[in-house]
């Protein structure tokens, strides 16, 4: 058995055993892969142990690795944070994008998404316990964002992704609440079922709190390389 494969065997050992601690279903957690600064070869071999989903955060990277490994089936997302400028980009490439704050971003990834493709998945980014230093939008914009967000034509709104403060697990339970609270208003509460939290240091806490997707990275493929 090859490291990669070792390494997400206990990822997905640890997301079983976090489920079993709080009696949920193990098929409601999704594992991203959190691929930057990773070659595309290592995503390659990531992908031979059954790993589909894999998160980037810079596009130039991500576009590269996408034309390099579009013999697979992968499901790209982008976990960065969205500036106005890489939206075309994000809109023609990928499957979901996490870091929406603003309605203007929204509606160009709606305008720059041909109608061919499939909607684009979007989760809306939440800064869940106020930190000075972190994208997403405040929690009382949300039901607001939620309702113009959900009557753009060509994306489909899943959820919530919140990054809180390492060690503030009062946040992940915040975040279920609101994520509960939208879902009651919402006009297609089917439609709403993505609640993006979780990484490495704290998926165990996040999903007992009631995360439905975890990003791990480090855990995975080992420490990043930022130097390249």
């Amino acid at each position: 058995m090859n490291s990669l494969q070792q390494s997400r065997n206990q990822v997905i050992q640890q997301i079983e055993e976090a489920c079993k601690q709080t009696q949920r279903d193990v098929n409601g957690v999704q594992l991203l892969a959190v691929s930057k600064t990773h070659p595309s070869e290592s995503l390659r071999e990531m992908y031979q142990t059954g790993q589909r989903a894999f998160g980037e955060n810079y596009l130039q990277e991500a576009l590269e690795k996408i034309e390099a490994l579009n013999d697979l089936d992968i499901e790209w997302h982008f976990i960065g944070h969205v500036q106005r400028n890489k939206t075309k980009h994000l809109a023609a490439s990928f499957d979901w994008v996490h870091g929406i704050d603003r309605l203007v971003i929204a509606e160009r990834l709606s305008n720059q998404r041909e109608a061919s493709q499939k909607p684009l998945n979007i989760c809306l980014q939440v800064n869940i316990d106020g930190q000075e230093t972190k994208d997403g939008c405040q929690p009382d914009e949300v039901i607001d964002l939620v309702k113009q967000i959900s009557q753009l034509p060509h994306l489909k709104l899943r959820g919530l992704m919140v990054i809180p403060a390492p060690g503030n697990i009062d946040a992940f339970k915040d975040a279920k609440a609101l994520f509960e609270v939208v879902r009651a208003q919402h006009a297609h509460p089917e439609d709403w079922d993505t609640l993006s939290m979780g990484m490495s240091g704290d998926m165990t806490e996040a999903i007992a709190a009631g995360s439905t997707m975890v990003r791990v990275g480090t855990a995975l493929f080992g420490a990043r390389d930022y130097s390249k």
